[in-house]
């Protein structure tokens, strides 16, 4: 039997011996006096047991009902880069049957937030080129930057550094499972954490009970795959945006011919003359605009992005706003997307080739932002991949698979194929509506997430749950 196989059928971390296995060192919460907050030990590089080890923090909420719980509720909510001590300590987050049923347990993962957090100066972060690079001497300069943060990020974070990957995440989840004593736990991941959710369900299929991929990454996607899936979804994004200003009397582009205003605010950008509505008198590139386009789309925020391109279309003077000075800023993106994902460009001309593509796919919002995030700062990276794509295992309990139609950052296509890979233990619920991860944001996906965790019970074959329209902030 393989070191692989003999871990997944032992359901132990490899090299299953190390020094604090069962050691959480458990205190009440800053935040929260009602929670636990604790620390536990790992080592560093799993292949390395007895080598450096880093800290992991994490949070727990016991069940509120004692005589009726289930067990233990894993949390993430993506990223990379997301706090799952935070998701824990929410007491709104999840619904109330699963509150009183379930210890919520968040752990930080590895490089991320309280978990030996990967930091880089911040000028160095800051001074990242545009992705949108123009020409091969661009294309230089972006992968020299690459390189330089790389170094930059690995000089301040310690072993952490290059041992970020999620393989090594999921080794750290089942450590803490070990170390809290439960036979199988159940889990919830969101956007990166759905990763997080797949690699644990592949790598210990044994002790999961559960299994909630909300806004779903698929391991699987190619380089190609990866950047064009994304960028159909950013661009159905804006498309959908546009759509709905028709409709909204209260858009504050109703009316008006919005993709023409976005064609100026582009052509401005790329002449280095469009002013930031909210920073003047700093100048928005191209990259930018896009960015703010796409992370308007993750709730949505509908009504702000249509007052926010209004403002850029028709400038005020205004007072500039005074930014913080930090010496260092978390940052741990590249080091853990970089581990997971083999992205390879092809140099410069796979790279323009690349980008005349999704153009054409994306008219307005040109790719995904997350996504070429991704892929332009891998490109030059030092590292090697540990984790590259694959098609994940069938499931071996009831998986509830949940994506929006319309997510701008996870393709409805990549939670179909999720779907399929995992195969007939695994249904995917469809919300038919906007934005980025749908549990909190659909009563009726919340509803059927906390169905299946409480019951295992999944919803029928191609269930749906009807759109939840954006209001203004303030209402509602």
């Amino acid at each position: 039997m393989s070191p692989a196989r003999a871990e997944t059928a032992l359901g132990v971390p490899p090299l299953g011996r190390y020094s604090n296995a069962a050691t959480i060192d458990w205190q009440p919460c800053p935040e929260d006096a009602a929670a636990q907050c604790g620390t536990m030990r790992v080592p560093a590089d799993w292949t390395q047991p007895y080598g450096p080890s880093i800290e992991l923090t994490l949070a727990r909420r016991k069940a509120g009902d004692p005589k009726q719980r289930i067990g233990v509720l894993m949390v993430n909510p993506g990223g990379p880069g997301a706090s799952a001590v935070n998701q824990a300590l929410d007491t709104e987050y999840f619904g109330s049957e699963v509150e009183r049923r379930f210890d919520i347990v968040g752990i930080d993962p590895r490089g991320v937030g309280r978990s030996a957090p990967i930091l880089c100066a911040q000028d160095v972060v800051d001074a990242k080129p545009s992705p949108l690079v123009a020409d091969e001497q661009e294309f230089g300069r972006l992968t020299d930057y690459n390189r330089k943060l790389a170094e930059d990020c690995a000089s301040r974070s310690g072993p952490v550094f290059r041992q970020a990957g999620t393989g090594n995440v999921v080794r750290d989840m089942e450590a803490v499972r070990i170390a809290l004593g439960e036979q199988r736990i159940s889990f919830y991941g969101a956007s990166y954490g759905s990763l997080i959710g797949q690699m644990y369900a592949e790598r210990y299929p044994a002790r999961l009970r559960a299994l909630v991929l909300d806004s779903v990454m698929d391991h699987s996607a190619d380089v190609n795959a990866f950047v064009g899936r994304t960028a159909e979804s950013a661009q159905d994004s804006f498309d959908q945006f546009v759509a709905w200003c028709a409709r909204d009397s209260q858009c504050a582009l109703r009316g008006r011919d919005i993709k023409a205003i976005w064609g100026e605010l582009v052509e401005r950008a790329r002449a280095g003359t469009l002013q930031d509505p909210y920073d003047p008198p700093s100048k928005l590139r191209v990259w930018e605009l896009i960015s703010a386009a796409f992370s308007a789309f993750y709730d949505p925020q509908w009504y702000s992005f249509a007052f926010y391109l209004k403002a850029a279309y028709e400038p005020t003077p205004a007072a500039r706003r005074a930014l913080p000075d930090l010496d260092l800023t978390p940052h741990s993106f590249p080091a853990v997307m970089c581990r997971d994902w083999s992205l390879p460009v092809g140099g410069w001309a796979g790279y323009r080739a690349m980008l005349g593509r999704l153009a054409v796919a994306a008219p307005q919002m040109l790719a995904s932002p997350l996504a070429l995030t991704a892929v332009s700062g891998c490109a030059g990276w030092p590292d090697p991949v540990a984790d590259p794509q694959r098609p994940i295992p069938p499931a071996t309990v009831p998986v509830l698979v949940v994506n929006a139609r319309h997510d701008p950052a996870t393709a409805y296509a990549w939670a179909k194929s999720v779907t399929g890979q995992l195969g007939p233990k695994a249904r995917l619920l469809t919300y038919d509506g906007w934005g980025h991860v749908a549990y909190g944001h659909s009563d009726c996906v919340s509803a059927a997430a906390d169905r299946y965790l409480t019951t295992l019970a999944l919803p029928a074959a191609g269930a749906t749950c009807p759109p939840v329209a954006p209001v203004p902030y303030g209402v509602g």
